[in-house]
Parts: C-alpha cells; sequence; structure tokens
C-alpha cells in the first residue's frame, strides 16, 4: 500500500509542472462588428486562440452604436465589463473625462513591445491626451470615392493608369458631374446616402477640413463660412439632380453596383461588398476606389479608427496578469491585420502598410495615403459615433440636403442645438 501511495504521489508531481504549463489566462473580449468586419475578426480570433494556448478570448459581439457604449458604461459601473474591447477613436474624447477607460502604463506598452513610432500618428494621438495612452488603434477607416471605370473612361474622365482625372477642385468636379448626366448611362453621377446623418456627416465634415476650416474652435460651433459653403455644396449635388434624394444606405450602395450611378462615396467597409459582387459576376463594369478628390483646397478626409481599450472600473479592477494578456492579443492583432485590410480598412500599424503584401492589394494601396491626411472628428464630448453631432447632422443637414431646408437655416439651427449641449 505505501508503495502504491508513493508511486500515486510521484505520479501527480510529474503531471503538475505540465498542467501548469498550460494554465490558460481566459479573456473577456466586447466588440461590435458585424458583416465583413464581423467575419474577419471571428476569424483573427480563432487562430490567436489556436495560436495560443496559455490566452483564451471569449468574444461577444454587442449591437454597434449607442447601445453598444450603453452597456460599456453600466456593466463598467458594476463590475461586469469585458477585458478588452472595440472603441472607436471618435468616442475617445466623450469617454476619456469620465474615466471608463482605463490608460496604459508606458511599462506595460514597453513589456509588449507596443511603441507610438509602429502607428499612424493621427490615430495614435486621437487615443490619448495629457500623456496618457487609453488605447491602441487598429485601423484607419474614411469615406472614399467609388466609381465605375468603364462610365468615367467612356466620358474621357479616366486616365491610362485606370484612376480618375479631372475631378480635383470643385469646379471640375461639378463639371464631371455634368458630363456624366448628359452622357445618360446612369441615372446619377454621383449616389450618396442621403437619408442619415452619420453617412452625410463624414462627408459635410470633410468638405469643411478641405476649406481649412474647423467645425468648432475656441469661438464656437460652426465658426466662419466654411460649414456653409460644405452644405451649399452638398445640397447644390441633389438639387441638380446628380445625386438621389433621401435614399437609403442600401439602396445607394444598389445604384452604384447596378450601374445606375457612375460614383458613390461610402466607407472603405464596402470594399469586400464590390469585390464579392465581382468574384460572384454581378458586378457588371470594372471599378475602382479612390481619396475623396481635393474639392475645396485642401487635401482632407474624415476618418475614423478602431481600436482596442481596457475599461475601466473601479468595482473591479482589472488584473496585472490580465493586462499583460490583453496587450498580448492587441499586439498580435496588428501584426496580423493584413486580413483586417480585406475589409477595406488601412491597418494602423505601419510595418503591415509598409509591407509587399498591402502594398499589393487594391484599392487599399491606392487609397491608403488618406491616412496621412485623415482628419479625425473634434475633440469634444459632443463629437464621435452616434453622438451629439451625428444626431444634429440627421435634424439639420440632411433636410437641407433634400431640400426641406434651406442651408444657412440648417447651418444656424445646428449651431444653437450644439452650443445648449456644451
Amino acid at each position: 500500500m505505501k508503495r502504491l501511495l508513493k508511486l500515486a504521489m510521484a505520479a501527480a508531481l510529474t503531471i503538475l509542472p505540465t498542467s501548469a504549463a498550460f494554465a490558460q489566462t481566459d479573456i473577456t473580449w466586447w466588440d461590435f462588428l458585424s458583416g465583413g468586419d464581423g467575419v474577419r475578426m471571428k476569424a483573427l480570433i480563432q487562430k490567436f486562440n489556436e495560436t495560443h494556448p496559455d490566452i483564451k478570448i471569449n468574444a461577444t459581439t454587442l449591437e454597434w452604436g449607442v447601445p453598444f457604449y450603453t452597456k460599456v458604461q453600466t456593466a463598467t459601473a458594476v463590475g461586469q465589463q469585458p477585458d478588452v474591447m472595440t472603441y472607436h477613436i471618435s468616442r475617445y474624447p466623450l469617454a476619456m473625462p469620465t474615466g471608463i477607460l482605463r490608460p496604459f502604463t508606458p511599462e506595460e506598452l514597453a513589456a509588449a513591445g507596443i511603441s507610438k513610432e509602429n502607428y499612424v500618428d493621427a490615430a495614435w494621438n486621437s487615443a490619448s491626451a495629457d500623456g496618457k495612452v487609453y488605447g491602441i488603434p487598429f485601423d484607419v477607416h474614411s469615406i472614399v470615392l467609388y466609381y465605375n471605370k468603364d462610365m468615367l473612361k467612356d466620358a474621357g474622365l479616366l486616365g491610362d493608369d485606370g484612376l480618375p482625372k479631372g475631378l480635383d477642385g470643385l469646379d471640375n468636379f461639378n463639371a464631371a458631374l455634368a458630363k456624366l448626366k448628359a452622357q445618360g448611362k446612369a441615372q446619377y453621377p454621383l449616389s450618396l446616402h442621403t437619408d442619415e446623418g452619420g453617412s452625410m456627416w463624414r462627408v459635410f465634415y470633410t468638405l469643411i477640413a478641405q476649406q481649412g476650416g474647423k467645425f468648432m474652435d475656441a469661438t464656437g460651433i460652426l465658426p466662419g463660412d466654411t460649414g456653409l459653403k460644405a452644405l451649399q455644396t452638398m445640397a447644390n449635388w441633389v438639387q441638380s439632380g446628380y445625386s438621389p434624394k433621401l435614399i437609403s444606405y442600401q439602396a445607394s450602395i444598389a445604384l452604384f453596383t447596378s450601374g445606375k450611378a457612375a460614383m458613390h462615396i461610402n466607407g472603405v467597409w464596402e470594399v469586400p461588398t464590390m469585390i464579392d459582387l465581382e468574384k460572384k459576376g454581378q458586378l457588371g463594369f470594372k471599378w475602382g476606389a479612390i481619396e475623396i478628390p481635393n474639392l475645396m483646397g485642401k487635401q482632407a478626409t474624415w476618418a475614423d479608427s478602431h481600436s482596442f481599450a481596457i475599461p475601466n472600473s473601479t468595482v473591479k479592477p482589472i488584473s496585472e496578469e490580465k493586462v499583460k494578456a490583453v496587450l498580448e492579443i492587441i499586439s498580435w492583432m496588428n501584426k496580423n491585420s493584413i486580413s483586417w485590410a480585406g475589409a477595406g480598412h488601412i491597418p494602423a500599424y505601419k510595418p503591415v502598410t509598409d509591407s509587399a503584401e498591402f502594398k499589393a492589394l487594391q484599392p487599399n494601396a491606392t487609397y491608403s495615403k488618406l491616412a496621412d491626411t485623415a482628419v479625425y472628428d473634434p475633440i469634444s464630448p459632443l463629437a464621435g459615433v452616434a453622438g451629439p453631432i451625428y444626431e444634429a447632422t440627421q435634424n439639420f443637414v440632411v433636410p437641407a440636403l433634400n431640400g426641406q431646408l434651406d442651408p444657412k437655416e440648417a447651418i444656424d439651427q445646428m449651431r444653437e442645438e450644439l452650443e445648449s449641449q456644451k
């Protein structure tokens, strides 16, 4: 009997180190990624789990926008928050003052090999404040100009390189729209998603930035006349019949993909839609995508970024062990973000965008230079995805585009509405 006990104890001691070596750190992950983004992120998470037996990501996808951020806030307040989450960088000005984001220390970042120099400056800086880093960017996503190569070629608006020509400058762009309309091969020269504030905010803000203007500064909301000029420009596209009135998101895409619109302004996240339709033989033309042309004097484009952040809970703070695991996950995700670029995004991690593999990826490589002139939402609690500015754009800019409100009245009312919320 004693001999059997000794053998059993010896066997147990032999097993212990092996078990300890495979002890897992379970990480609770929340994201808001659906569609092509969701598919690609799930694949990345699966690959990470398969290659990291010591860390397991337990992922949950929640509803995009206000529901996600409200859920994060309420869960963190009671200590039921995730260990890591995706977060729009445009929401940081709203989040950082509330203390809901846990900053990373320089020592934590250094230990994980994460440094500012490897990331797009605008994205990194937008996730930092007062010398503290609150999140790590994952991509830069922006609006781009999708175009029908066949229609532009027939109109003399396509260069030998397959890229549009003659679109820089508002006068030239409007002349191109008029030419495409007169050509009669498309119902509309340009398809915009004109019934929703989020989509129109991105175009509106781009045109303000291209004038060198600010949406807000120390003097207030919409200073000067850059906002009015931007809105008048967009309203003219609709009133001239260049772009449809009050059209939904999916319908605006369908106009382009069905060949009923020569050009389309939308986010890079619709690149997979174009690629998939092309592969299935359901796109009856050659297409491309470029950064929004310089229409108003300065190259600039609205942009946002997905990022990774840790909720800050005073009720149940995250452990040092989990912080280390989270940073390992973030570092790995960025190093493997070439697959994320397949969703149309521009990786925020420079070693990936500098790689030969990314430079061969089209149309991403063509419009990736927009990361250098990207303009993020104003640094204000009023800004960010699904925030007050989005709502104000819905309430005032959208009606002005569609002839239901005078552009000047829209700007005045938008200014008044947002000033009251400061």
